[in-house]
């Protein structure tokens, strides 16, 4: 008397073969992103903007920043970047046999009909593994021919074992005492023509870059109804930190501490109506530090190009 076998035994094995076959592609499915939030640090330093200089780095520059290549630190990871993928993606034959031993199994307990498509599958797999081994050992001779005795060396470790080339950041400078006395006075100046809201004043003292940053920051002020006011600007510290050129471009890069009374009044308010200040108190200075970067033309005059929050 012969047992029936239910519908899902014979469906069984092929649906894990399905699965080893398909497992390679649904793996690239997964994806993920990232996201940053914009800061107060803008504007261009040559070829140092983005270098590390104790302040915060750059969130907004015209300069483009570099893309760091990334090596793997894995030689699985990077031999299987050479040979573009995983073994199974590389070799998708195999996940196939793989499938057909394990549907072999499976069918190995159905009785007779069973045993007869196990031994067709068996004997498939015997062809395709003596296929599978000469195309190997064809490869392997084609590979000692060409005077490639060793493993192939992936490209990413062979990047990675060559020295790394030095980047160009401009040759060091020294400045005087004139410069220090040019970078006060524009400080000063940029402070005075910013509460006044004088874009006109404003590029005079600064790069067309930091203009439009300022000019922005101006608009979304005014768009909100309010005005910022900086007064008593009184400067503690000033030190250069590095100069250097860059063709016929100058840069130096200076800390600025300073004090200074600092509110937002109301737009279209006197000093008299009791809604004119928004923020900040006018009797109490409030201390700032901050990076600042100027630039200038060989023999011309500087003008601010960068300010670094710290």
């Amino acid at each position: 008397m012969s047992r029936r076998f239910p519908q899902w035994r014979l469906l069984a094995p092929l649906f894990l073969c399905a699965v080893l076959t398909l497992a390679p592609s649904l793996a690239e499915a997964r994806a993920g992103s990232s996201s940053s939030s914009p800061g107060s640090s803008m504007g261009s330093r040559g070829s140092r903007s983005f270098e590390q200089n104790g302040a915060q780095p750059m969130t907004r520059s015209a300069n483009p920043a570099p893309q760091a290549a990334v090596p793997s630190t894995s030689p699985m990871g990077a031999a299987a970047a050479a040979g573009g993928g995983s073994f199974f993606q590389r070799h998708p034959f195999l996940t196939g046999i793989a499938g057909g031993f394990l549907g072999s199994m499976l069918f190995s307990s159905m009785g007779g009909m069973g045993h007869a498509m196990g031994g067709i599958l068996t004997f498939l797999i015997i062809g395709l593994l003596i296929f599978l081994a000469i195309r190997l050992f064809m490869g392997w001779r084609s590979s000692s021919s060409s005077g490639n005795s060793g493993m192939p060396v992936p490209q990413s470790v062979g990047a990675a074992a060559a020295p790394a080339r030095a980047r160009f950041r401009g040759t060091d400078v020294a400045v005087g005492d004139a410069d220090l006395t040019a970078f006060q006075g524009l400080h000063a100046g940029i402070q005075e023509a910013w509460s006044r809201g004088d874009l006109g004043r404003m590029r005079q003292l600064m790069t067309p870059e930091m203009l439009g940053y300022f000019s922005e920051e101006l608009s979304r002020n005014a768009s909100k109804g309010v005005q910022n006011l900086v007064s008593n600007v009184n400067l503690l510290k000033g030190d250069v930190s590095e100069a250097w050129e860059e063709g016929d471009l100058q840069y130096a890069t200076a800390y600025m501490r300073w004090t200074a009374n600092d509110i937002d009044v109301r737009i279209g308010r006197s000093p008299n109506d009791a809604d004119y200040i928004v923020s900040g108190n006018p009797r109490v200075p409030t201390e700032a530090e901050e990076v600042w970067t100027f630039v200038r033309s060989r023999g011309g005059k500087w003008l601010l190009s960068a300010v670094q929050q710290v």
